[in-house]
């Protein structure tokens, strides 16, 4: 659904939340850090329902800094997709993340990559975004929030922990499910993501 009012009727909603960092942070390893992170969820109103195995993923783009740890994690939550990032960026700055640079090694990176199945602030916005070619990915940011996230689909890093805890999740716009889109992408894609031993 395109959700015009950012108060839902619903009271309970669940999200799908990227997590990523290549950099060490006063809490540890990177690892470390995206564990402790998710000690905060719960202060911010997010339940956590489910969180994936973590994994080893390139650097995006190539070559732009160590390798990442990546995961995802299901939360439910009354906030509404705007309070629910406002949550996300205080425990991003909680664990010591600054915003910088677009795409430069990150301490913790949380990314709200869908909120049920609404499309946010509406499908021409969501279009735009999914449309832009990737010089243009590397240099505009949104001024507000979309969702989902224009550039699911083409992630690796983003599908391979999503399609560990969320596989039959269906897109809203595309309709097609994580599982789905994981199995589009290039081999290659995937071929340097490990999932690593805890």
């Amino acid at each position: 659904m395109t959700m015009q009012d950012p108060k839902s009727k619903k009271s309970r909603h669940y999200c799908h939340i990227a997590m990523g960092a290549n950099l060490p942070s006063a809490t540890g390893t990177a690892l470390q850090t995206l564990k402790k992170s998710l000690e905060l969820f719960l202060l911010e109103s997010l339940q956590i329902r489910r969180i994936s195995k973590w994994f080893n993923t390139p650097a995006f783009p190539a070559n732009s800094g160590p390798d990442f740890v990546n995961g995802a994690v299901v939360v439910e939550t009354d906030l509404t997709p705007t309070e629910v990032l406002a949550a996300l960026h205080r425990i991003e700055a909680e664990m010591g993340r600054t915003r910088e640079n677009r795409w430069e090694p990150r301490l913790c990176d949380l990314d709200l990559i869908a909120y049920d199945d609404v499309i946010w602030p509406d499908l021409e916005t969501f279009e735009e975004w999914k449309s832009l070619d990737l010089p243009s990915q590397q240099t505009k940011t949104p001024d507000q929030l979309v969702l989902p996230h224009p550039r699911l689909q083409d992630r690796s890093f983003v599908l391979v922990p999503l399609n560990d805890i969320a596989p039959n999740w269906v897109h809203p716009v595309t309709g097609i499910t994580v599982s789905e889109m994981l199995a589009a992408l290039p081999a290659e894609d995937l071929a340097e993501i490990s999932e690593i031993s805890t």
